[in-house]
C-alpha cells in the first residue's frame, strides 16, 4: 500500500495575470510532490484559480468585459504557466466551476449554520480590496494597505459573520502541539500572536454591492465572502459536497501558500473544518515575497516580473533553479536578472555543466562505442567513505532533512556541494592522463556513478535537466543505484548551459 501525500498550493487570484511570486510557489509546490512520488508515494497535488471577489469584478469592468469573460482569459494565463514551468499537478480547481466547487461551498455553509457557528449583524469597518478582507485601523501605515499601497474603502453593512472566537483555544492548542505544523518555525510564533487578537469573521457580503460571487443558501441578499469561498478549494476538489470519491486523501499532508494569507489558512480555515468536524490538515509551509527593488510583488501596484519572459529567454529550468536555489524557501527574496545570470554562469554552466562535458568528451572519445560496461569492482580502489562522499550518500539524510523541513534552498546547495566534490576529483585524478592507464577505467566509473546519483536528486527540482543528462549517458534512472553491469552509452549533445 502506497502512503497518500495530498499537497496544495494557495489558488491564485485572477484579478490579473500571473507574476513571478505564484511561479515561486507552484515551483516549490512542485518539488514537494515530485520528491513524494520519488519515494513512492501516491501524490495528489493540487493547484488552481480563486475568481470571485469584488477585485476581479473591477478589475473586468475596467477592461469593459462580464467578469466570467476576464476570468477565463487570466485561467487560461494560470494553465499556461504550470505547462511552460513544467508542473506536474495531478488536479486544477477553479472556484466558479458550478458542478465541482460550489455544492462543496453550499454545503460548507448549511453544515456551519446547523452547528450555530454563523450569524447576521449589522458592521462599519476598513475594507482593503487587495487584501479582500477587513482590516484594523492599526495596521494601516499613513493611511494605506501597507502590503497595497491603497487606501481601504470604509464599509457600513449588514453581513453574515463566523464563530472563529469559538475555535481560538483549539486552533491554538493545535499548533502548539505540533498537530498543525507551521513552517519555517518562525511563522508559528507570529501566528499565534494573530490568533489571540482574532475576531469573527465576515463571512459574507450584501450581493448588490457584490454580484460576483456565489449566493448564501437560503438567502438571496448576501453573497458568500470571497475567502469562505477559496478556502473550501482543498476539499472541493477531492469531491466534498458530492459524491467524495477522493477524499481519503483528506487532511492534506502539506498546503503550501505566501506569508500574506497564512492567517486565513492558520486560523480560519481550521477553525471551519473544526465547525464542520473535518480534520486539519497536517501542516502549513509559509513562502515570502520576492521583492523588486525591496517591494513585494503586487498586481495591485504593478510592480511585477512576467515569468514567461524569462522562461522564454532562459528555459524552464533555469528560472526554477534561480528561484530554489537564490531564494529561501521560507524567506523573501530579491529578483533581479543580473542575480540570474551569476547563478546561470557559476552553478549551472561552470558547475554541473562543465563536470557532464568533460565526462562525456572523455569517455566519447577514448572508449570503444562511446560505451563503458559498469561493474563495482572498478570502485574498488576507493575508500568507501570517500566514494560515499563522491555519490552522495552520506548526503542522502541532509537532503531528506532539508526537504522535510522546507528547506529546498539548502537541499539544492546539498547536490551542487557533490558537483563541486565532483569537480575537483577529475582535476586530482586527471583522468585525461590515464587513458592508456588501467585506472581510466575506475576514474570513469566513479565520475558516472557521481552523475547518476546528481541525476537521481535533482529529479523534483530540475527535471529536464535531470532527463537530458540521463539521456546523455544513456541512463534509464530506473534506480537509485546502479545494477551491476550496466551499460553507460554515451549519445552526442550540445552543452547543457552554455554559458552566457
Amino acid at each position: 500500500m502506497k502512503n497518500k501525500f495530498y499537497i496544495t498550493t494557495s489558488i491564485v487570484y485572477t484579478n490579473g495575470y500571473p507574476h513571478i511570486g505564484y511561479a515561486f510557489e507552484l515551483i516549490l509546490t512542485d518539488v514537494l510532490a515530485r520528491y513524494h512520488r520519488l519515494q513512492g508515494n501516491d501524490v495528489r497535488f493540487l493547484t488552481g484559480t480563486d475568481e470571485h471577489g469584488s477585485s476581479v469584478a473591477k478589475a473586468a469592468a475596467k477592461k469593459g468585459i462580464e467578469p466570467k469573460v476576464f476570468v477565463d482569459e487570466v485561467v487560461q494565463k494560470v494553465q499556461e504557466l504550470g505547462k511552460v514551468l513544467n508542473i506536474s499537478n495531478d488536479d486544477f480547481i477553479r472556484t466558479t466551476d458550478q458542478k465541482r466547487h460550489w455544492p462543496a461551498v453550499e454545503k460548507m455553509w448549511r453544515t456551519l449554520v446547523a452547528n450555530d457557528d454563523l450569524y447576521k449583524k449589522n458592521y462599519e469597518g476598513l475594507y482593503c480590496v487587495g487584501h479582500e478582507a477587513f482590516i484594523k485601523r492599526s495596521e494601516l501605515v499613513d493611511g494605506l494597505c501597507p502590503l497595497h499601497k491603497t487606501e481601504p474603502e470604509v464599509i457600513k453593512e449588514e453581513n453574515w459573520f463566523f464563530k472563529l472566537t469559538k475555535y481560538k483555544t483549539q486552533i491554538k492548542e493545535k499548533i502548539e502541539s505540533g498537530e498543525l505544523e507551521i513552517l519555517p518555525h518562525t511563522k508559528k510564533k507570529e501566528l499565534l500572536n494573530l490568533l489571540e487578537d482574532a475576531e469573527d469573521v465576515s463571512f459574507s457580503r450584501p450581493s448588490s454591492s457584490l454580484t460576483w460571487g456565489i449566493p448564501v443558501p437560503d438567502d438571496s441578499t448576501q453573497t458568500i465572502y470571497v475567502w469562505a469561498d477559496a478556502l473550501t478549494n482543498y476539499i472541493s476538489s477531492l469531491g466534498y459536497g458530492g459524491n467524495e470519491e477522493s477524499m481519503d486523501y483528506w487532511p492534506a499532508d502539506v498546503h503550501l501558500v505566501g506569508k500574506d494569507i497564512l492567517r486565513f489558512h492558520a486560523m480560519v480555515w481550521p477553525a471551519m473544518l473544526l465547525s464542520a468536524g473535518l480534520k486539519l490538515p497536517k501542516a502549513i509551509y509559509v513562502h515570502g515575497f520576492i521583492n523588486v527593488d525591496g517591494e513585494k510583488m503586487s498586481k495591485t501596484t504593478g510592480n511585477i516580473v512576467d515569468p514567461f519572459e524569462f522562461v522564454e529567454k532562459y528555459g524552464a529550468d533555469v528560472v526554477r533553479y534561480f528561484l530554489l536555489r537564490e531564494i529561501p524557501s521560507g524567506e523573501d527574496g530579491d529578483f533581479s536578472e543580473e542575480k540570474l545570470i551569476a547563478r546561470f554562469n557559476g552553478d549551472l554552466a561552470n558547475g554541473l555543466g562543465n563536470l557532464v562535458q568533460r565526462v562525456v568528451t572523455l569517455i566519447e572519445n577514448n572508449l570503444i562505442g562511446g560505451e563503458l560496461v559498469f561493474k563495482k569492482e572498478f570502485l574498488n580502489d576507493l575508500q568507501s567513505d570517500y566514494f560515499d562522499i563522491l555519490t552522495g550518500k552520506v548526503k542522502d539524510k541532509a537532503q531528506d532533512y532539508y526537504i522535510n523541513n522546507f528547506e529546498l534552498h539548502r537541499a539544492l546547495e546539498n547536490i551542487w556541494a557533490i558537483i563541486t566534490i565532483a569537480n575537483k576529483f577529475a582535476d586530482e585524478k586527471k583522468p585525461w592522463t590515464q587513458i592508456n592507464d588501467p585506472n581510466f577505467l575506475n576514474t570513469m566509473a566513479v565520475l558516472l556513478a557521481i552523475i547518476h546519483n546528481i541525476s537521481w536528486l535533482l529529479q523534483p527540482f530540475l527535471p529536464e535537466t535531470s532527463k537530458k543528462i540521463a539521456d546523455i549517458f544513456g541512463d534509464n534512472l530506473k534506480n537509485k543505484d546502479i545494477p551491476e553491469n550496466y551499460k553507460f552509452v554515451i549519445k552526442k549533445s550540445i552543452p547543457l548551459f552554455p554559458r552566457i
